[in-house]
């Protein structure tokens, strides 16, 4: 979606309770410890192509880095070396649709669009367009959570999809102390939760998709601002990925310079 001002929303009263990581670098929710407060750790930060106004970002199980970048008549679908930020393999989409969430599901990639109503299904390996579905409404995020597909249309709702026909299973409203969460973009999937970037804000915000509840939030605005200070062109944050075998995340924005290396850390 076009690039906007960065505004905000206030975070609830976390609770003192502290509970240990169920996955590396990732604090573990559960009912009894109501909302949390996120800390964000950064590890490294790692070159990242400006010119890319990234809408998805994921990496395989092998460690393969890859990323969707957004714009009529710019969208492309990359691979990334993790270490590096160089582009290995790049490849254009239809110049009539604006790319935006991305997720890999066996040997496909599958990469939303954003008002086209389809979702392009890519061979990870050639980078060619081997199949498409179709959907009803606008595509921002997605991630793949269980046997499931978790997608964002910007509003406060998340859609579970089949990961084969892309047919519509379920759907769960979203809400943020009790207020439903407008602007759900980006979506990474950890674990039994999901994490996401609120479009227009610094904030990531974890998600118990049985019930839609924001377990969680992190304030990112300090990555946010070491991105800006490099290039004054950079935008919003959009782009969450997790590295299950180092324990951390990657986040990156649109036109960044860098991509992160963090861990979240209860505050």
């Amino acid at each position: 979606m076009p690039s906007a001002p960065v505004d905000s929303i206030t975070p609830a009263v976390p609770t003192s309770a502290e509970t240990p990581d169920a996955l590396p670098g990732v604090p573990q929710f559960s009912d009894r410890d109501g909302f949390h407060t996120l800390r964000i750790v950064i590890e490294e930060m790692i070159p990242h192509d400006t010119g890319s106004f990234t809408q998805g970002l994921l990496l395989s199980d092998d460690g393969r880095l890859f990323e969707s970048a957004g714009q009529y008549g710019a969208s492309t679908i990359r691979e990334v070396d993790p270490r590096t930020g160089a582009v290995v393999r790049v490849a254009a989409d239809p110049p009539d649709v604006f790319a935006e969430g991305l997720e890999l599901v066996d040997d496909r990639l599958i990469q939303l669009t954003w008002m086209e109503e389809i979702a392009y299904v890519w061979d990870v390996d050639t980078f060619e367009i081997v199949d498409s579905f179709a959907y009803q409404g606008e595509g921002w995020g997605l991630c793949l959570l269980g046997s499931s597909l978790v997608m964002s249309d910007g509003s406060p709702t998340l859609t579970f999809r089949d990961p084969e026909s892309f047919e519509a299973l379920e759907t769960v409203d979203v809400t943020f102390d009790g207020v439903p969460l407008e602007r759900i973009n980006e979506l990474e999937c950890v674990g039994d939760h999901v994490f996401a970037n609120v479009w227009r804000t610094t904030f990531i915000v974890v998600i118990d998709p049985v019930d839609g509840r924001v377990v969680a939030v992190a304030d990112a605005a300090a990555l946010v601002d070491l991105a800006v200070s490099e290039f004054e062109d950079a935008d919003v944050l959009n782009g969450i990925a997790y590295d299950d075998k180092g324990g951390t995340f990657h986040l990156t924005g649109k036109h960044w310079p860098f991509t992160f290396v963090v861990r979240f850390e209860n505050a």
